[in-house]
């Protein structure tokens, strides 16, 4: 039996598609009866109904269609309609698209497939953006051709929306994910949801203010180009329960946009088929508390079904949005922490240098006047005593206030090392051994071992010694019987160095706090309960910066230990600060306090002597004034009038000293009478020390004054500060009498001994210039007249070619003897006077060229000159330097290349610059030349061939003429291309100096 040739037959099964078929009475259709169907139409049928694929047959020359169940949720509304009617009348919106892909098919048996096609269908009743995967095949006709298409299509709307949109989702996280500001991560959010405007055709984001009543827009896209802008911020009662935003939100239900405009007065999208008629409102999640962080308002695609997964979309949007914004609401949280954490630090910082200052300058009015008393043989017995521990108790304030200045700066990041192969050992014992007298006076030993290392160590000298005198210091207040014993031993890669003491000890519970900052162990027994609590804790410190470690072991009762472990070598520390030069304080200065401190807790009435107190102990009776030979003028500003009146007691022995209370009138007083020597305090109202500096150096007349500032603020940052200012020295208080006249003897002393250098070298400069001028006047009269008796014979006719030849070289002679000449004064004024004056004006440097090419083409004959002339011709230079600076290139270029080839000259004008260029197809100057060229004494040639040569100071006076000018002079020198030099300079180079001339005459 042939294939179904009954409806029932060709029809039997394929559910309701089936059904639907067997029902229709094909003959009154254009397909007519099913039984004069071809067989291959029937079969293909029977095998579309059982499918379970989406297939659609589109048979003969008007594609009537012919689907199955799968088929159905494709044509949507279009169904049953769609069923027996001609495919170009059911899709109608495509069939532009769909017509040419079945006429080919049909027509030429080519089968088409596409993926993920887009095809815009109207079938759910509005215009929709669909996706499609699908494949045309023919349908034999039985006859050698096509008689049908075979559609096979699947709907992939749902996975191509997948997929953008879950791109768009990894592009706002991705993108506003590392914002460290609320502003930054609102921004990259909302453009990362421009790039999707097929989803979201615009979008606005309003996040909420810190007052809690207002949202402010923090971000938009999608708006036209035109439209007016939306409201900058909004009251949150706007979302009250009669608003459209709050029904919107509530509902979870799209709101239409010409509410959505109304009530924020502005048009948010343009007209046009694709513009949105509804917008989504979602609210950012924001605090614990419920209230909102802001608003998400987001345009729907009318090309698009509202659906849950549309809905989901929006709110995983608003959902990374809200994140992005939290992490950055908290990270800028964090930041405003660290920042007032880092105030503080500052603050605290700022406060422990200004106690600095505070303490030190009365410090200073008290140990110096104690130290002069003492130093006198007018007290005895109790009054002596009395005053020694006056002084003692000074120098313990003293180093109190050293050891808080130096913990602020090492937490303030402020301390610069300078590391230092050292020999440690010797170092070390040196510093422990300064405790000898003390520890044998509080009836211990004092045990050091420190063999000699193998190696140097790198450390910074002034930081071991606080390291090491705090912790034998330390061990001596906490010990009364038995030793201290300091070690030093190399132990692998590494230098430990040990403290040892048989002390009271430290409780179990206490020794993870021993090194934090102002912990003291309570009811620890001591020989002082006195003390900041800092020591351990800047040791540790010190022992970082070295890239080492300190730990503490003990026993109560029994003793403890401190063991620092260094490193052995450099590469641990930063290469910059390795052998950085660096001023250290005498160790005795940083001995002294730490052994007065000691000598206060075994009750030694009178200070530790010795080289230990040298720097700070008191003064030994001054030595005597040396009369007005060593004196001079001094300047003193201090707004402390106790400390203008001790410094000026100090040196008026010595110098005239002026006092003053601060800048401003200092620089009134320099002004009615130039110091030798100012001495000033850092610290002053209205203008301060560094203020007074800076405009005593910018003032010619007292930039040379030898200037010292007097401070309180320690440090080698504040030294090296001060030095950098252009101060002389720095002196830090508290200073003694001997150290404070020292420091300004030595600096007066290097100050005339500076003057007295620069006054000899401007006499020689003076001499040597007057000499040179003389010689050179003295040798241009005998030469002046051998040039022009040797020009007059020249011009004579009836001279024979025998006698023309020696009076031409001597002409030629005597011309380059006086460009010699000419060239060692221009040496000299430029060498001593600072460059060389020019006399610039309107000049036509075409015609400049043309006459210095003339004259050296007629000194020359034989050879070839070229000139190339563009341009204008007109600047504004010196005529004579410039035709100088003209003829020593050329004569240059002529000098240095091979008799046959030319000379090339070019002069033109670029980019607001005239151009001097000449060239030569001379050899190359070597390139170890180049970089000396225009020194003076140097030619372009090796020194075997110097010999009969000039003076080589023609290329060293061509570059001071043009740099004269504002201009630069290039050379550019290579194998089998010669070498050019290019001379620059500005067009109106010379207006400037004319004006200036000008002006000076006026």
């Amino acid at each position: 039996m042939s294939p179904g040739s009954s409806a029932e037959e060709v029809f039997a099964g394929g559910g309701e598609m089936g059904a639907l078929m067997r029902s229709i009475d094909w003959s009154k259709t254009e397909l007519g009866p099913v039984e004069a169907w071809s067989p291959a139409l029937r079969t293909m049928v029977g095998l579309v109904l059982s499918n379970r694929f989406p297939m659609v047959i589109r048979w003969g020359e008007r594609f009537l269609q012919l689907y199955n169940d799968a088929y159905r949720p494709i044509l949507g509304v279009k169904h049953p309609a769609a069923l027996g009617k001609p495919a170009s009348e059911i899709w109608s919106e495509i069939w532009h698209v769909l017509g040419p892909l079945h006429e080919g098919v049909l027509r030429h048996g080519r089968a088409e497939w596409a993926e993920h096609f887009l095809l815009t269908l109207h079938r759910k009743g509005f215009t929709e953006d669909a996706y499609f995967t699908f494949s045309y095949s023919p349908i034999p006709n039985g006859f050698g051709g096509a008689g049908g298409v075979l559609v096979t299509a699947q709907e992939t709307s749902s996975q191509v929306l997948g997929e953008r949109r879950l791109h768009t989702l990894q592009q706002v996280a991705a993108s506003s994910f590392r914002a460290k500001r609320v502003e930054d991560a609102a921004a990259r959010a909302v453009q990362a949801l421009g790039e999707n405007p097929h989803d979201l055709p615009f979008a606005l984001l309003y996040l909420a203010d810190g007052d809690g009543q207002h949202v402010s827009l923090a971000a938009s896209t999608g708006l036209p180009p035109g439209s007016a802008p939306p409201p900058p911020r909004l009251r949150l009662e706007s979302f009250g329960k009669a608003g459209p935003l709050h029904e919107a939100l509530q509902s979870r239900q799209p709101l239409e946009v010409a509410r959505l405009c109304q009530f924020l007065r502005t048009d948010l999208v343009a007209e046009g088929p694709r513009a949105p008629t509804h917008a989504m409102v979602l609210a950012m999640e924001g605090s614990p508390e419920g209230s909102p962080a802001g608003f998400l308002l987001m345009g729907l695609s009318v090309r698009l079904e509202y659906d849950e997964r549309y809905r989901g979309f929006m709110g995983l949007i608003a959902g990374h949005i809200s994140t992005a914004i939290a992490n950055a609401r908290a990270y800028e949280e964090e930041k405003r922490r660290a920042e007032t954490l880092a105030e503080v630090d500052r603050s605290k910082t700022v406060f422990f240098s200004n106690v600095s200052h505070e303490f030190r300058t009365p410090l200073t009015l008290m140990l110096g006047p104690v130290e002069d008393v003492l130093a006198s043989d007018r007290l005895e017995g109790e009054e002596r005593e009395a005053l020694e521990r006056v002084h003692r108790n000074g120098l313990r304030l003293f180093k109190l206030v050293n050891t808080l200045l130096d913990f602020s700066r090492l937490e303030a990041g402020r301390v610069q090392a300078s590391y230092q192969p050292t020999d440690l050992a010797s170092l070390t014992v040196g510093l422990a051994s300064a405790f000898d007298s003390a520890v044998t006076k509080a009836g211990l030993r004092l045990v050091v071992e420190c063999p000699p290392l193998p190696t140097p160590i790198w450390v910074d000298p002034e930081m071991w010694e606080k390291v090491v005198l705090n912790l034998v210091s330390n061990a001596l207040k906490f010990t009364f019987e038995g030793e201290i014993g300091v070690a030093l031993r190399w132990k692998g890669s590494q230098v430990e160095l040990s403290v040892r003491d048989t002390g009271t000890g430290i409780p179990p519970e206490e020794l993870p706090r021993i090194f934090e900052r102002f912990h003291r162990v309570h009811g620890a027994k001591g020989r002082s309960h006195e003390g900041s609590g800092i020591g351990l804790s800047l040791v540790q410190e010190l022992v970082r910066l070295h890239g080492g470690t300190v730990r503490a072991d003990s026993t109560l009762g029994r003793g403890s230990t401190f063991t620092v472990s260094l490193p052995a070598g450099s590469a641990h520390l930063p290469r910059e600060r390795l052998a950085a030069p660096r001023n250290h304080a005498p160790t005795s200065a940083g001995v002294a306090p730490f052994l007065n401190e000691a000598s206060g807790w075994l009750g030694t009435v009178r200070p530790v002597s010795g080289s230990a107190e040298e720097a700070l102990a008191p003064s030994k009776a001054l030595p005597q004034a040396r009369g007005q030979a060593s004196g001079g003028h001094i300047l003193l500003a201090d707004d402390n009038a106790d400390m203008r009146d001790y410094v000026r007691r100090l040196l008026e022995s010595r110098f005239t000293v002026e006092t003053v209370a601060d800048g401003t009138e200092a620089l009134r007083a320099a002004e009615a009478r130039l110091p030798d020597l100012v001495l000033s305090d850092v610290m002053m109202p209205g203008m301060d020390g560094f203020a007074l500096l800076r405009e005593f150096r910018a003032k010619p007349r007292t930039a040379a004054v030898p200037f010292i500032l007097l401070s309180a603020r320690a440090g080698e940052e504040a030294t090296v500060g001060g030095l950098q200012a252009g101060a002389d020295d720095y002196l830090v208080k508290p200073f003694s009498a001997r150290e404070l006249l020292a420091r300004v003897e030595g600096v007066l002393r290097l100050a005339r001994e500076r003057a007295k250098r620069e006054r000899l070298a401007q006499e020689r400069a003076d001499f040597e210039q007057h000499l040179i001028g003389i010689v050179s006047h003295d040798l241009r009269n005998p030469l002046a007249a051998i040039t022009l008796s040797a020009a007059t014979l020249l011009r004579r006719p009836e001279l024979e070619e025998r006698q023309r030849r020696p009076i031409s070289r001597i002409f030629t002679a005597a011309e380059r003897a006086n460009r010699m000449i000419r060239d060692l004064l221009d040496f000299t004024q430029a060498r001593l006077g600072g460059g060389l004056p020019i006399q610039p004006k309107a000049l036509d440097v075409h015609a400049l060229s043309q006459q210095v090419v003339d004259e050296l083409q007629a000194a020359h004959p034989g050879r070839v000159i070229e000139l190339d002339r563009k341009g204008t011709g007109q600047a504004v230079w010196d005529g004579d330097r410039t035709a100088q600076v003209l003829t020593n290139l050329i004569s240059n270029a002529l000098h240095y290349s091979r008799a046959g080839t030319p000379v090339r000259v070019r002069v033109f004008e670029e980019a607001g610059d005239g151009v001097l260029e000449v060239h030569n197809d001379g050899a190359p100057i070597p390139a170890e030349l180049l970089p000396r060229l225009f020194q003076p004494m140097q030619r372009g040639e090796s020194e075997a061939n110097n010999i009969g040569r000039s003076v080589g100071l023609g290329l060293y006076i061509v570059d001071h003429i043009v740099r004269a000018h504002g201009g630069q002079v290039e050379i550019h020198s290579v194998e089998k291309e010669g070498t050019t030099f290019t001379v620059r300079m500005p067009l109106t180079a010379g207006a400037k100096a004319v004006g200036e001339r000008e002006g000076l005459h006026g």
